[in-house]
């Protein structure tokens, strides 16, 4: 069994939010001028993940399935007079590097997952067998808008970020556990990210041989 206590956790559900309210909503968390680079992800991944304070001994644990292909639809939609600040948006650095690219500061390690159907799980694995004290896993996804019809493109946005401890403190709020199991199954990011967010006990097969528990105090 592999466990860990959820000592902190940040997330951001922006509902029907367009980018730019998401944009407009975020930018003041960010050093000025940065925004204008950033993509929708790289705010929220990024204000959620700041708010854990990421230290130089801490490995963080990335998922997004689709990552910024918001921002590449932007950048197609400007043709046929292609923007230079959505290209420079388009081909940025992952959420998480924006964010410590800004802060300028190291931090222990950082393990990025993305696609397949059992990434979600694949992230949490690596978040309970870090040799860190702290692991921090976060992730999300940006809503698409033609992407979506090829299958390239999320179909909500979402954030989150948990600093996972292997100590137990005064104030965690629950734990986290990975069981071996004899079932078959599979958890996506988004129904993860609803556990998360709605901080909702479960216990269910998420992974071929793999069982998760959430608890809550």
């Amino acid at each position: 069994m592999l466990e860990r206590n959820i000592q902190a956790l940040v997330t951001d559900d922006p509902g029907e939010e367009t980018p730019a309210e998401v944009r407009n909503r975020l930018k003041g968390r960010f050093p000025p001028g940065a925004t204008r680079r950033m993509t929708i992800l790289g705010l929220m991944v990024g204000r959620a993940l700041s708010e854990l304070d990421p230290r130089e001994d801490d490995s963080i644990i990335y998922a997004s399935g689709y990552a910024e292909s918001g921002a590449l639809e932007g950048f197609l939609d400007s043709f046929p007079a292609p923007s230079p600040t959505l290209f420079q948006t388009s081909i940025h650095p992952s959420a998480v590097q924006q964010l410590m690219i800004g802060r300028q500061a190291p931090v222990g390690e950082l393990l990025p997952h993305s696609g397949g159907p059992l990434f979600a799980f694949h992230a949490l694995r690596a978040a309970l067998l870090s040799p860190a004290a702290r692991a921090l896993v976060c992730g999300g996804e940006e809503r698409g808008t033609w992407l979506l019809e090829h299958g390239l493109a999320s179909g909500r946005a979402f954030a989150f970020a948990a600093s996972l401890s292997r100590e137990r403190g005064p104030r965690d709020l629950g734990r986290m556990r990975l069981i071996r199991d004899d079932g078959d199954g599979q958890l996506g990011l988004a129904a993860w990210f609803d556990l998360l967010h709605g901080r909702t006990p479960f216990s269910g097969v998420i992974a071929p041989g793999w069982r998760m528990e959430i608890e809550w105090h």
